[in-house]
């Protein structure tokens, strides 16, 4: 069997990944040519979206999904890029039906992960699960469904994994991307179930003195809790 050009860094391979963790970095064949995941990602955000099989109901709605939401993603200079434990080859029928389920092309790469390389290198897959895709099925690789998002500096900030029979909400992923990128601009959190324009919280590292400064106006809710307009991006 043809391997699938991928290439590992292995440099922390074998390690649980954690949010501010390094992004894994590998070389691999997509359905847009051979990347190197981290000069692909550049200078500006990405979401890597992995699956377990193609040709599998839920998974073929959400990258119908992901396709429609394309455009809000670029908006917020994030790159999308999906990966299956099948070969490229494989991807290009799979996208046909994406088409006719969702009416959506994928116009985003997605990565073969064949040989289960790159299912490894980001901890969904152990080490001792084998070498190839082959005769595997969903249920093998039920743990392959996560979701990161991954910084300029090439770290990762969100991690999200689900159960095979629960789609994702891309929504909720572009909220977080939201939330993410604001709070890394200014000493800000954001509530529960925040969205854009909302009130956001003064982190406890910012004295009342400079909370004005920066903020002008606040609401002291309790005296760990304060909150303030969202500031300009």
């Amino acid at each position: 069997m043809a391997g699938s050009g991928i290439e590992i860094d292995k440099g922390d391979q074998g390690m649980t990944l954690r949010i501010n963790d390094i992004a894994p970095d590998f070389t691999a064949a997509t359905t847009q040519g051979s990347i190197h995941f981290h000069d692909w990602i550049g200078s500006g955000w990405a979401v890597l979206f992995s699956h377990p099989k193609n040709f599998t109901p839920v998974c073929t709605t959400e990258l119908g999904a992901m396709a429609g939401l394309e455009g809000e993603f670029r908006k917020r200079g994030v790159k999308i890029i999906g990966i299956s434990v099948d070969p490229v080859e494989s991807h290009g029928k799979w996208k046909d039906d994406i088409r006719t389920a969702t009416g959506y092309d994928v116009d985003y790469p997605l990565i073969g992960d064949n040989d289960l390389n790159v299912a490894k290198l980001y901890d969904m897959l152990p080490a001792e699960t084998g070498s190839s895709s082959e005769g595997r099925t969903p249920a093998d690789n039920a743990t392959v469904r996560s979701v990161y998002v991954i910084g300029p500096d090439k770290k990762i900030k969100l991690i999200l994994t689900y159960p095979m029979t629960t789609g994702r909400n891309f929504n909720e992923i572009l909220r977080a991307i939201d939330s993410i990128q604001l709070t890394a601009k200014h000493q800000v959190a954001t509530p529960a179930n925040w969205q854009q324009g909302d009130d956001v919280i003064i982190t406890a590292a910012v004295s009342n003195e400079d909370a004005i400064a920066r903020f002008g106006e606040f609401d002291t809710v309790l005296p760990y809790l304060r909150k303030t307009k969202q500031p300009a991006a």
